[in-house]
């Protein structure tokens, strides 16, 4: 660890990782309510169960993001975070919101509207958490006088986030309305400005993993940061089937929803291409699998499953089907909790240095059966959404009737879905075996070229924090 507040990241990462373990839960939960007679009907009835699963995987992702960058930014910036005592008070103020949330959701504390359930209180408040959150990042960045295009990119879409937030503030009478503004957050977050920030990471894991240029990895940000603008913007429009804008909307969105994994892709595929070159690759090896494999997921759900799904002569018969789970479970895995768990494994070395950098058997049995539990259940959502389109909507059976002729799918997912928690569950576990212990490397030791992320021995290290 080069930088004594760096250490702050830690406590964001294991606040993410138990949020991480929770929405886990309740999305097994939700997905057993489908198979037959619920004894919690009464009490964690299904619609509880999956808004509860769904704004956990908002929160803890946006908790990993913040935590990624209170490390990014100053080993970027090369200086010390600007207020070490604002980020705890952000984390703690992000936390007590999450708990009262999630404990309004059981008593049906709520809006109603989709991904953004959350009552007044709780969304002024994720404005607050996210200006102190900004302040505190700019400043460092200030501060420090240094500041690189995967940094400048990181920033834009942080706060870029936080503009598309305050749509959400606002509620309308009209249904479709509400639903229309709805993604220009839901949308514009996750198809928009949250590929930016994943851009950052990316971009940074890379240089430092697989010795790509740094010139090269910021050539490769502009291409991203023009997609998202371009194919982000226009890309909202393949959610746009059911609420009545014009006709041309629709081919213009599902081709640009297409686009957006293009650049990140590319970046990966660049930086294969210079580890078989050069031979350079950092010794954390299972990081530089989460960092890879992000890049190939994200074009595996939000491309070719978008592509597939969100086309307008498909979309009208798949919309609002388990083929919308399909395509937003593998998306929203490859995109962001892969990009997450890269950053958490890339840092926790320099932050628990009784851990082997290269990763453990534990970590790689981790990322083995995450990735082919979220296949499976990608698979599982996907045979039964085909059958829900035939069956509902081509040949009208009713929606219960249908539901009992693709329950095989559901006893599938739950047998894919506990493979995957499994993996979620050895990740948890191998973050928390470790005990922490924030140790600053001499400036001597990095200028020498020593990883940024390495845990040293003996004489680098100067000092416990």
């Amino acid at each position: 660890m080069r930088y004594r507040s760096q250490q702050v990241a830690y406590w964001y990462f294991a606040v993410a990782m138990l949020l991480f373990g929770l929405q886990i839960v309740f999305g097994l939960l939700s997905a057993t309510k489908y198979l037959g007679p619920d004894p919690l009907l009464y009490v964690l009835p299904f619609d509880v169960t999956k808004v509860i699963h769904t704004n956990l995987l908002v929160v803890w992702v946006l908790t990993g993001f913040m935590g990624a960058t209170y490390w990014m930014v100053p080993d970027e910036s090369r200086t010390e975070l600007y207020s070490v005592r604002l980020a705890y008070w952000q984390l703690a103020l992000w936390a007590v919101m999450g708990v009262a949330t999630i404990i309004g959701y059981l008593f049906r504390y709520g809006t109603g509207n989709k991904l953004l359930e959350q009552p007044l209180p709780s969304k002024l408040t994720v404005v607050v958490v996210m200006l102190m959150f900004l302040y505190n990042v700019g400043m460092t960045i200030r501060k420090a006088g240094r500041f690189t295009t995967s940094e400048g990119v990181l920033l834009i879409g942080l706060g870029m986030a936080a503009v598309l937030y305050l749509p959400a503030l606002l509620e309308f009478e009209n249904y479709t309305v509400a639903i229309f503004y709805r993604w220009w957050t839901i949308h514009l977050w996750v198809e928009g400005v949250w590929e930016m920030i994943q851009g950052g990471f990316l971009a940074y894991l890379l240089i430092r993993l697989s010795g790509a240029d740094r010139e090269v990895m910021e050539k490769w940000l502009y291409v991203i940061v023009g997609l998202v603008f371009i194919a982000g913007i226009l890309g909202t429009a393949h959610h746009y089937y059911w609420v009545g804008v014009p006709h041309y909307w629709l081919p213009i969105g599902g081709f640009f929803s297409a686009l957006e994994p293009v650049a990140l892709i590319g970046m990966a595929m660049y930086a294969y291409g210079a580890i078989r070159r050069t031979g350079l690759a950092h010794p954390n090896t299972l990081a530089l699998h989460w960092t890879i494999g992000s890049a190939v997921f994200t074009l595996f759900g939000a491309g070719v499953l978008g592509l597939a799904h969100t086309w307008p002569s498909v979309n009208k018969w798949t919309h609002g089907t388990l083929i919308t789970a399909m395509h937003g479970h593998a998306a929203f895995f490859g995109a962001y909790a892969m990009i997450v768990m890269a950053m958490i494994t890339y840092a926790l070395p320099a932050m628990t240095p009784d851990r082997r950098e290269e990763g453990s058997s534990l970590g790689y049995w981790a990322f083995w059966l995450q990735i082919g539990g979220m296949f499976g259940m990608t698979l599982s959502f996907a045979t039964a959404g085909i059958g829900q389109v035939y069956l509902e909507r081509i040949l009208g059976l009713g929606y219960l009737d249908t539901q009992l002729k693709i329950q095989v799918h559901f006893l599938m997912l739950l047998a894919t879905g506990g493979i995957f928690a499994l993996g979620v569950g050895a990740f948890i576990w191998d973050f928390f075996r470790y005990r922490p212990r924030f140790e600053v490397i001499e400036e001597s030791a990095v200028r020498a070229g020593a990883p940024a992320g390495a845990a040293l021995t003996g004489a680098s290290r100067i000092r416990a924090v």
